[in-house]
C-alpha cells in the first residue's frame, strides 16, 4: 500500500468538539468525568482546548446509560452552536449584578418549568399547574423547550421594557402648588408583563424557584441545567460580561437551596479568574465544587490512539488492533524527532511542544499536531511516494517539526493573543528574543523596575506564557516558533543547538 494511500485514510475526527461527530466513539473517560457523573463536582473548569464541551456532549448522550444518573435529566442551558444565546444581554442597557441574578433566575425557573410542562403535558400535579400559571403570567410560557427559544423569550421581554414603545412626561402640580413631572412608558400590548418584569430585582424568583423544586420533587425528578460557551458569551462587550458572569455564580450560590435543580457550569480558567478578580463573597464554597480539567500523558496517548483506530481501514492495513497504545504510537511516527543521545524520544518531545506554562496539555492541540503532521507527510508523499516497509515510520520527522511550527502560529493567534487582551503588548516584547528569563532580563525586556517586575510578570505567569523554573522564567516551547523566540538565556550565551531537548 503507497504511503499517501495510507494516510489518507487516517481520519483522527475534529479537534473542536462541537464539530466531531464521532466524539463518543473515542471519547477517553478521565478522572473529572467521572466526578463529574457522581455529582462531585458543579464548575468545570479548564483551559481552550482541554475539553469541556467533549464532557458536556459525552454528558448528554450518554447520561440514560449512567447509574449515577437514573433519577436525573439533561437540560442544555445554551446553544451548541451559532452565536451564543447569551450575547442578547448586550443589546439592553447594563443593569446592575442584583438585576442580572434575576434575569439568571428567571431563565432557569423558565427553561426548566417549561421542559418539565412539556415532560408531563396533560398529567400535571398541582404544583406544576402553578407552575404553568405563572410562566403565563410573566409571558414566559412556551411550547419549543430549548434554550434558545426560552432565552430569546426573556431576553425579547426585558429589549422591550428597556426600549418602550413610547416615552412621554405629563406635567402637573404638587399638592403644594410646585410644579411636577412624572415619565410615562407605552409597552404595548404585553404592559402586564412589562409590569411584571420592569424591575427585575423585584420578582419574587426564589419563590418561583422554590415552586419549581416542589414540582420536581412531584415528579421523582433531579436536574442538571448545563452552562457552557460563557467565554463567548459577551465578547465584545466588557461592561456586561463581569456583572452578567458574577451574577451567574451568585446565582450557583443562591441555588444550592434548591436540592433537585442544579446548575453545572464549564468556564474557561481565565474568564473564572476575571470573575472573582477583586474579590469574591463566598468563593472558598465555589472552589469546593470546582474541578479543573487536567489530562494526563497517558489518557492523552490513548485519546490519540482510540482516534488512530477509528480509522478501520488504516488500523486494519497496520494490523494494530491488538498492540498497545506506545506500539501502535511508534507504528506510526518515528523513535525521535530530532537525532542525538541527549535528544528525547518523540512522545516527550510532542508532550513539551504542546503544553503551556501552567503544565496544561490540551487535547486539541495534540490532534492538531497530528493532523497538521499528516498532512505535512500527504504533501510530501506527492512530490515523493514511496512503499509501506517494516521499521519505517508512517509520518516523519520533518513532517512532525513543520507541524510543530504550524500549532505554534496558530496557537499564538487563536489562544495566546486572543486570551491575552491588554496583556498582548507585554507579549509582544518577548518577539525575536530569548526564550529563559531572570527577573533582570525580565524587567529589561518588559521596561519596568526591578521592583515591579514581579507583579508585572504574575498574569504572564497566569496565562500560561511564562514558566517559573527554580530562580528563572521561559516562555514555553508552544508559543516560541510563532514569535521567533530562540532556545538560550535572555542574560548569557544561548545553548548550543544540539543542547538536550527542554
Amino acid at each position: 500500500m503507497k504511503a499517501v494511500d495510507l494516510l489518507r485514510s487516517l481520519n483522527l475526527g475534529k479537534s473542536v468538539a462541537e464539530f466531531d461527530e464521532g466524539l463518543d466513539r473515542y471519547f477517553v473517560d478521565t478522572e473529572t468525568f467521572r466526578k463529574l457523573t457522581l455529582d462531585e463536582a458543579d464548575i468545570i473548569a479548564g483551559d481552550k482546548g482541554t475539553g469541556k464541551t467533549a464532557l458536556y456532549r459525552t454528558l448528554c448522550i450518554r447520561y440514560t446509560q449512567i447509574p449515577e444518573l437514573k433519577k436525573t435529566e439533561i437540560v442544555a442551558g445554551f446553544n451548541p452552536q451559532g452565536s451564543p444565546i447569551f450575547q442578547r444581554l448586550s443589546q439592553i442597557p447594563p443593569l446592575s449584578e442584583g438585576e442580572y441574578i434575576a434575569i439568571w433566575k428567571l431563565y432557569i425557573f423558565s427553561l426548566v418549568g417549561n421542559w418539565l410542562l412539556q415532560l408531563y403535558e396533560r398529567n400535571l400535579t398541582a404544583k406544576m399547574v402553578k407552575l404553568e400559571e405563572i410562566l403565563n403570567v410573566c409571558g414566559l410560557r412556551s411550547v419549543d423547550d430549548t434554550a434558545s427559544t426560552i432565552f430569546s423569550k426573556l431576553a425579547n421581554k426585558m429589549q422591550r421594557i428597556f426600549n418602550p414603545k413610547s416615552a412621554q412626561v405629563e406635567f402637573g402640580f404638587s399638592e403644594t402648588g410646585y410644579p411636577s413631572m412624572t415619565p410615562k412608558l407605552e409597552f404595548g400590548a404585553d404592559s402586564e408583563v412589562a409590569d411584571i418584569l420592569s424591575d427585575p430585582a423585584r420578582v419574587p424568583c426564589d419563590e418561583y424557584l422554590a415552586l419549581l423544586n416542589r414540582a420536581l420533587e412531584e415528579g421523582d425528578l433531579t436536574t442538571w441545567v448545563v452552562l457552557d460557551r460563557l467565554d463567548e458569551a459577551f465578547q465584545g462587550f466588557p461592561q456586561v460580561e463581569t456583572p452578567a458572569l458574577r451574577a451567574l455564580f451568585r446565582t450557583y450560590l443562591d441555588m444550592q437551596a434548591y436540592r433537585l435543580c442544579k446548575l453545572k457550569i464549564f468556564v474557561r480558567r481565565d474568564v473564572f479568574r476575571k470573575i472573582i478578580k477583586g474579590g469574591f463573597v463566598n468563593l472558598t464554597h465555589i472552589n469546593a465544587r470546582k474541578l479543573e480539567i487536567r489530562w494526563d500523558e497517558d489518557d492523552l496517548r490513548n485519546l490519540l490512539i482510540r482516534r488512530v483506530k477509528d480509522s478501520r481501514e488504516f488500523a486494519e492495513a497496520l494490523g494494530i488492533r491488538d498492540e498497545t497504545d506506545e506500539a501502535i504510537f511508534y507504528r506510526i511516527f518515528p523513535d525521535q524527532v530530532r537525532q542525538g543521545e541527549r535528544q528525547s524520544k518523540t512522545w516527550k518531545w510532542m508532550m513539551s511542544r504542546i503544553r503551556d506554562g501552567n503544565d496544561i496539555k490540551p487535547p486539541r492541540n495534540l490532534i492538531d499536531l497530528v493532523e497538521k503532521a499528516r498532512e505535512a507527510q500527504i504533501r510530501s508523499e506527492e512530490r515523493d511516494p514511496h512503499d509501506i516497509g517494516p521499521g519505517i515510520a508512517i509520518i516523519s520527522a520533518d513532517a512532525i517539526a513543520k507541524a510543530q511550527r504550524q500549532l505554534s502560529e496558530t496557537r499564538v493567534e487563536d489562544t495566546l493573543l486572543a486570551e491575552a487582551a491588554e496583556l498582548a503588548p507585554l507579549i509582544d516584547k518577548f518577539r525575536n528574543g530569548r526564550a529563559e528569563h531572570n527577573l533582570q532580563s525580565l524587567a529589561e525586556t518588559l521596561g519596568v523596575s526591578q521592583e515591579e517586575v514581579k507583579a508585572t510578570i504574575k498574569p504572564l505567569q497566569e496565562l500560561g506564557f511564562l514558566e517559573e523554573t527554580g530562580s528563572t522564567f521561559k516562555v514555553p516551547m508552544l508559543y516560541r516558533d510563532s514569535l521567533r523566540i530562540a532556545q538560550g538565556k535572555a542574560f548569557e550565551a544561548a545553548k548550543p543547538d544540539d543542547a538536550e531537548d527542554e
